[in-house]
């Protein structure tokens, strides 16, 4: 587990299946210990969480990123927020739902993102001196140091999922930290802007 970030740190799991690194988030916000996407964890990053905390609630971005969430949720006795539309679709039982614009604990705003793979996907914002967006599944961090969308099958509509990929630059963020691949802990907007440029 890595401290990538004032208060925020990152562990990996990488998944065989889909040759790629899925990440989990331990975040210290002010007195607020929140996991977010959590993926197996390995015993360090465990010794991480334990030292610092104990965890509040743990935070699902999409209805495919659960996870370890339940297992977590026992095993720390915190709460479980996962988004309002998502909830049906998944084989737990939240403690709390979430919806577009919701100020959650700790002062993460959720962003709901339409015509994503999910109909829940939400992107988390938080306010600091520089901005830091989590995603889930919105963006991918591949290759490193740039982001890219889900195959085109995953959607409905790609060019409908691109557009409401556009919402997130209305946010002032310079970290960009990823549910799949490598996140982009500085300078992330310009590569999303890259990303959702419309084609000349």
């Amino acid at each position: 587990m890595k401290n990538i970030l004032p208060g925020i740190w990152q562990w990996s799991w990488f998944s065989e299946e889909k040759q790629i690194d899925f990440n989990g988030l331990f975040l210290t916000v002010g007195e607020h210990k929140i996991l977010v996407d959590p993926p197996p964890m390995t015993g360090d990053a465990s010794a991480v969480v334990l030292r610092n905390g104990p965890v509040d609630y743990i935070i699902v971005t999409n209805r495919d990123h659960v996870r370890e969430a339940v297992k977590y949720q026992d095993e720390f006795r915190c709460q479980l927020h996962v988004p309002e539309v998502d909830a049906p679709l998944m084989d737990l039982k939240p403690t709390k739902t979430f919806k577009d614009g919701e100020l959650l604990i700790g002062g993460i705003w959720v962003i709901q993102l339409k015509d994503q793979k999910s109909p829940g996907e939400s992107a988390l914002f938080i306010q600091q001196r520089k901005g830091v967006l989590i995603v889930g599944d919105a963006l991918i961090g591949k290759p490193a140091g740039s982001v890219s969308m889900l195959p085109a099958e995953k959607y409905a509509d790609m060019a409908k999922a691109q557009e409401g990929l556009r919402r997130l630059l209305k946010y002032n963020f310079d970290s960009l930290l990823v549910g799949d691949g490598t996140s982009i802990l500085t300078d992330a907007k310009p590569a999303v802007e890259r990303l959702l440029q419309p084609a000349s």
